[in-house]
This record gives C-alpha cells, sequence and structure tokens, in this order.
C-alpha cells in the first residue's frame, strides 16, 4: 500500500487583539509560497489591524528560494503598514537561510528581541564580539 503525503502546506490562524499568528506546517516552496503570502494579505486586511503578524514555523518541513521569498513579500507588507513580523521556532534549516542570505535581520526571531535590549545596554559580561576589521593603509 503506497502511503500519500498530507498537504504540502496548511496553515491554521489564531487571532487575538492585535495580534495574528499563522501556523504553518509542512513545506515552503514554488509550490506553496503564494498561499501563504495571500494568507497573510488577508490576516493584515482584517480591521483593525493587528500590530504584529507571527509566523510559528515550528512544523515547517522545508523552504526553498521560493518561499524565502514569499517571507520577503510578507515582510515588505508588513512593514508597509507598521506591523511587526515575527518568526517564532524556526527550524535550523531555515535560520541557515536566512544567516546565509542576510535576511534575517528582516525579522524578529525568537529570543531576538531580548538580544536587541542587551545590545542597547552593552554586551553581556563575557561575551565576544566579532566586528570587521578594515585593512590597515599602506605606510609610506
Amino acid at each position: 500500500m503506497t502511503e500519500f503525503p498530507g498537504p504540502p502546506l496548511t496553515l491554521a490562524a489564531e487571532s487575538v487583539p492585535g495580534a495574528v499568528r499563522l501556523r504553518l506546517v509542512g513545506d515552503l516552496d514554488y509550490d506553496t509560497g503564494d498561499q501563504l503570502v495571500e494568507r497573510a494579505r488577508e490576516c493584515l486586511a482584517g480591521r483593525p489591524g493587528p500590530r504584529d503578524l507571527f509566523l510559528d514555523c515550528e512544523r515547517l518541513r522545508l523552504c526553498d528560494s521560493t518561499g524565502l521569498s514569499s517571507l520577503l513579500l510578507i515582510h515588505r507588507a508588513t512593514t508597509s503598514q507598521g506591523v511587526a513580523l515575527h518568526l517564532e521556532n524556526p527550524p535550523g534549516f531555515l535560520r541557515k537561510i536566512l544567516d546565509v542570505t542576510g535576511t534575517g535581520e528582516l525579522f524578529v526571531l525568537d529570543g531576538e528581541e531580548r538580544q536587541a535590549e542587551q545590545a542597547e545596554d552593552g554586551p553581556p559580561p563575557g561575551a565576544a564580539r566579532h566586528q570587521a576589521v578594515p585593512p590597515s593603509a599602506p605606510s609610506g
């Protein structure tokens, strides 16, 4: 007997005053990216609109370049409306995609609000800071 996989992507929305959470289950790719963007736009269109949009990625199995593009389209929509976009529980592969592409800074990721607050106060004791060092100027 052949088992067929479940739907490529399912989305469940939960609303509370001022916020909407979309739970993503499955694959975010070429076939499903438009579905996520459309659902996010529907959530943003509610009146009154949310201040925060949370995408719970805990059960995301895959994200390809089109999936990343979908997240960036949602970011553009939230930014234009003054809505904070949060990626909750991003799996390791998604964090890596965001790091490699330099797009992670566009989203509020788990625990990063606390890190941002610490950055304003300076690094915690013993924390290493990495900075690019410019090449030294030739003398002469």
